[in-house]
């Protein structure tokens, strides 16, 4: 048995299409079996809602007169922008700060308010204060511009993020003496709890670990609105050692993802605030699996107790970029609320949010039953495990 996105999405535009969850289609499978499930099933939808660091908004603000061109850094809300591509073309990542942001200097930092911040207020359709300056041309001589800009007003404003929706990650425990804190949120001293970021099975690469039907060119839910897989992301990884059903050891996979920032809401790019390490943006994701035949099927039909992540100690063999791994726990005992590392009964809890991603899930379901999005074929197949590409960590050297 096998079907075609073509074939699936006349059977959307007929409204005739069946569509279930990655939550919904593990019942379904262990109920009639893989081949049964591939022939009623024409759409799984996947979601995960967590916090992406290498997410950023690059906006057109159009020309003041007379004609500026920007140059070096600009600043948004007081964060700092990047305004090096062209006249007046402005780049902000989630991860930026105001220049008089203390930082880490009076430990652990507060990070209230970072680029996330300014992107979520700036979809919110809040003005914004930019303030820039510039050397001055003779075709561009203004020096300094200071104004409101607003998402309504601009010409473009596009959310490009280089690097979201890990494969697997870290669980995250601190061996230490001492609390730490960290991306994955605070970690008490001698494994007094454990954090976790994933929506497990719904995860959108659990669910097309090969990637069989995700590719360059996947029209997805993102932020809110519709989206793009633009490229793999950085740091996608997919050679990494997998065990049975394609779960891999580590991180594995990830996806470089581009949007119109216009349709997106802001309840689905949400600013982060992380005590002692920095701003973020918590990010909703949802790709549609087609279900093209009953190798797919069987893929999205994985649950938690097959998923496996490695707990990590994030007090030294991360931070010294070691490959301990202290043990590996299935996303059913993370999501039990407790874990057991090294004899120690350790509570689990998640930074991303199972419920949210239910929400996506079942918000793309709804999209695609009601004919309201047509899936679209990948122009190209992002690098699999066949493929050699690799994670390289960076190879220091002396400079002369």
């Amino acid at each position: 048995m096998s079907k075609t996105v073509s074939e699936i999405n006349e059977k959307i535009k007929r409204r005739e299409a069946v569509v279930l969850t990655a939550e919904e289609i593990i019942g379904l499978v262990e109920e009639k079996g893989p081949e049964r499930a591939a022939k009623e099933v024409d759409v799984v939808t996947t979601g995960t809602f967590g916090p992406m660091c290498s997410s950023g908004m690059i906006i057109n603000i159009g020309h003041a007169k007379p004609r500026m061109k920007l140059s070096g850094t600009c600043t948004l809300n007081d964060v700092v922008a990047y305004c090096g591509f062209a006249a007046v073309d402005i780049v902000l990542g989630a991860t930026s700060l105001p220049d008089d942001d203390p930082r880490n200097k009076d430990h652990p930092g507060l990070f209230r308010y970072g680029g996330g911040h300014v992107i979520q207020e700036f979809v919110a359709g809040k003005d914004i204060k930019l303030i820039a300056k510039a050397y001055g041309t003779d075709c561009y001589p203004r020096k300094k511009l200071e104004t409101w800009i607003n998402i309504k007003d601009i010409n473009e404003a596009t959310l490009f993020n280089p690097r979201n929706a890990y494969q697997n990650y870290n669980v995250a425990v601190n061996t230490s003496d001492n609390t730490i804190y960290t991306y994955l949120g605070i970690l008490k001293p001698n494994l007094g709890n454990a954090n976790y970021c994933s929506a497990g099975q719904l995860s959108p690469l659990f669910n097309d670990p090969f990637f069989k039907t995700i590719g360059i060119g996947t029209k997805i839910f993102l932020g809110g609105g519709t989206g793009l897989i633009a490229w793999y992301g950085t740091q996608h990884n997919p050679t990494t050692q997998m065990k049975t059903k394609g779960v891999p050891y580590a991180s594995g996979g990830t996806l470089s993802v581009i949007g119109d920032l216009k349709q997106m809401k802001p309840e689905w790019l949400v600013g982060a605030s992380f005590l002692g390490y920095g701003v973020s943006m918590t990010v909703g994701i949802g790709i549609p699996i087609p279900i093209l035949n009953e190798e797919i099927v069987k893929q999205t039909a994985i649950k938690d107790e097959e998923l496996f992540a490695p707990v990590v100690d994030y007090s030294h063999a991360y931070p010294q970029r070691k490959s301990d791994i202290l043990c590996e726990v299935s996303y059913a005992q993370l999501k039990s609320g407790q874990i057991h590392v090294k004899g120690k009964t350790v509570p689990t809890a998640s930074i991303s949010s199972y419920s949210k991603a239910v929400e996506i899930a079942e918000t793309l379901k709804d999209w695609i039953q009601t004919g309201h999005f047509l899936l679209s074929e990948p122009v190209s197949p992002l690098p699999g495990p066949d493929s050699g590409t690799q994670f390289k960590p960076l190879k220091e050297r002396a400079l002369d």
